[in-house]
């Protein structure tokens, strides 16, 4: 089999030849590119492939469609609304994620995002290199407040129990309540209702016909004017447009965003980098080193049980 990869994975070349030795070892071959996102040449990279692996770089309906030796993809991500799954499903191509490879690592953020929103951390750093004092920016603990979980998946559970130890009260929205979540305190409400009593709320679910603009001005509207809205889920998620319009008016008080409708770099005129009291981090939830190298294996044994015909980590 003809193996391309089509983007690095962020792991140390030593780390990728370790991975790959096995398979071309097995007699079958494997080319790693540079990351294009330009159609033209992604096919040239990848027209004689069988197996293509890739992380959130995207590969379209088009692409997929120009490559007639593909059989198998890899996504090294756990989203895979990138891939042109259409295509896919036309070609029967066969997908694979790795889903919970950064699990930590997002949840990990989302806490780190809830506190900086509530000590005003970014202002207050600001301000320190201005030579200023902390006067008028006295935030809050987390302790005591009320976080709502809107999907408790993996993640969303992570971050549960990451909340626990802060004394927070922790409701949930999921399109399956979670035995794991009521053991830890978490009281499942409807998404509407989880919006008006959430002193912070935090998205984690994935990104589907039904989630698109799931949290719109409706929604928006719905927050308390001192709620804070978090997102490492993914951008279109959330209408951008009406929370650039309620951050901008107050209607709530901050916001922490690390994903959007496309993969950073974000241009200037981006809504959101032109309203007050957001954080904005260029896709990073995923990105430590530990979930690279996790990712990158997930990937690799991807490959390897779908060639001894044991499809894991199933999409398609």
């Amino acid at each position: 089999m003809n193996i391309v990869l089509l983007e690095p994975l962020g792991i140390p070349e030593e780390e990728l030849s370790s991975l790959a030795e096995p398979l071309i070892a097995a007699g079958h071959s494997f080319a790693a590119h540079p990351l294009t996102h330009i159609d033209a040449e992604t096919i040239e990279q990848a027209k004689d492939a069988d197996i293509v692996m890739l992380a959130n770089k995207r590969l379209s309906d088009e692409v997929i469609d120009a490559l007639p030796n593909l059989k198998f993809i890899s996504v090294a991500f756990t989203g895979v609304d990138h891939i042109g799954l259409l295509a896919c499903k036309k070609h029967g191509i066969a997908v694979s994620n790795a889903a919970g490879y950064a699990t930590d690592s997002v949840a990990e953020l989302a806490v780190c995002m809830m506190i900086a929103c509530l000590r005003n951390v970014l202002a207050c750093d600001a301000r320190c290199r201005e030579g200023g004092t902390k006067d008028g920016l006295v935030g809050t603990t987390l302790r005591g407040k009320t976080v709502g979980i809107v999907g408790t998946g993996a993640i969303g559970l992570r971050v549960a129990e990451l909340l626990q130890p802060f004394g927070c009260k922790l409701v949930a929205s999921s399109r399956t309540e979670k035995q794991r979540a009521k053991e830890l305190g978490v009281a499942y409400l409807p998404l509407d209702d989880l919006l008006a009593v959430s002193d912070i709320v935090t998205l984690h679910v994935p990104l589907t016909d039904e989630t698109r603009n799931l949290i719109d001005a409706r929604r928006i509207k719905l927050m308390k004017p001192s709620a804070i809205l978090v997102n490492t889920a993914r951008g279109p998620v959330v209408d951008v447009a009406a929370l650039a319009i309620a951050l901008r008016d107050g209607r709530i008080a901050a916001a922490a965003v690390d994903v959007f409708e496309k993969e950073p770099p974000i241009y200037p005129t981006h809504p959101l980098l032109n309203v007050p009291n957001v954080l904005v981090t260029p896709h990073i939830a995923y990105a430590t080193a530990e979930s690279m190298k996790e990712r990158a294996k997930i990937a690799f044994e991807n490959v390897t049980s779908w060639l001894a015909g044991n499809q894991i980590n199933k999409v398609l």
